[in-house]
């Protein structure tokens, strides 16, 4: 494998559908709301790509030399892992992705915030260094969160509130309530997906020291948790479509929770760790597709210009 096949088997590119959900979610609310900057929208996408690759390079090197990525892990095989690229070669590409980020972050607020909104811009790049922190502390360092079960919570976090809220709160510069319905499904969404990757690797995390979740509680309750959580992120976008919707266009974003259904079948179902690999890119981009049918539904622009 070339080195150019080998960083990109380390960014995961299959990851990055559902990292740039919350951002779509938040600039259609954004537009629901009145507000709509295309600039603003590309540069908080890029940022969120760029958080995301930092986060798997991190969690590549984090994971590979605590040993947690070993010959008994079910997934695809990491680049450290694999030999494709060495300890050196990743942290180097860690600080090179985080000094990328940083310069999108610092873009990003120079176009979402005016001179006299300088208080925000400086939330902002506490909230930008914050997620670079948690992107990297995931699995580096002695006491990576990831390692103490705290995944979830860091997840449903900066995948769901801070990507919607914060994203909207670029274009519109306050806080609707309303929003924060959406921001909880994108946030358990991201969180299922998490947890299906713990369910299939819950034996090598067990042995390897990594109390994840599905570690803590086992298998068979894993899988009463992953029902919980999707149940949770449909009974929430249910109430902000119920609460906001004034055209039948407004409904077609519950397509999305069709291959999800499908998806819980089979997970309540299995038995079998090594089959729940498959399912993470369903729920991945059934999330991806439910973001695309709400922008598609509710963004002003594509209602009034190509819809009506």
């Amino acid at each position: 494998m070339n080195r150019l096949k080998a960083w990109l088997n380390a960014a995961r590119l299959r990851t990055l559908p559902l990292s740039v959900s919350g951002i779509v979610v938040g600039a259609t609310l954004a537009s629901y709301f009145g507000h709509s900057n295309q600039l603003i929208f590309w540069l908080a996408i890029l940022t969120t790509i760029g958080f995301q690759v930092t986060s798997n390079l991190a969690n590549d090197y984090g994971d590979g030399i605590k040993g947690t990525d070993n010959e008994n892990r079910i997934g695809p095989k990491r680049a450290l892992q694999s030999g494709l690229l060495t300890k050196d070669s990743l942290k180097k590409g860690i600080l090179i992705s985080i000094i990328i980020d940083l310069s999108l972050v610092l873009a990003l607020l120079y176009v979402s915030f005016s001179t006299n909104e300088i208080i925000w811009g400086l939330l902002f790049l506490l909230l930008g260094v914050l997620s670079l922190w948690a992107a990297v502390r995931y699995t580096v360092g002695e006491n990576a969160y990831g390692y103490h079960g705290l995944g979830d919570v860091f997840v449903f976090l900066f995948f769901g509130l801070l990507a919607v809220i914060g994203s909207m709160f670029l274009f519109v510069k306050t806080v609707f309530w309303v929003s924060l319905l959406p921001a909880i499904t994108v946030g358990l969404l991201s969180v299922a997906v998490l947890n299906l990757n713990n369910l299939r690797d819950h034996a090598s995390d067990r042995n390897s020291g990594k109390n994840t979740m599905i570690v803590k509680m086992g298998f068979k309750k894993g899988k009463i948790y992953h029902f919980a959580i999707l149940l949770l992120a449909f009974i929430s976008w249910s109430f902000f479509v119920m609460v906001t919707a004034t055209e039948w266009k407004h409904w077609l974003s519950f397509l999305a929770f069709v291959p999800i259904v499908v998806h819980l079948v089979k997970v309540w179902r299995n038995e079998s760790p090594a089959l729940m690999d498959p399912e993470l890119k369903k729920v991945s981009l059934s999330t991806f597709f439910m973001a695309l049918l709400f922008y598609f539904s509710y963004y002003n622009f594509f209602i009034h210009k190509i819809l009506t």
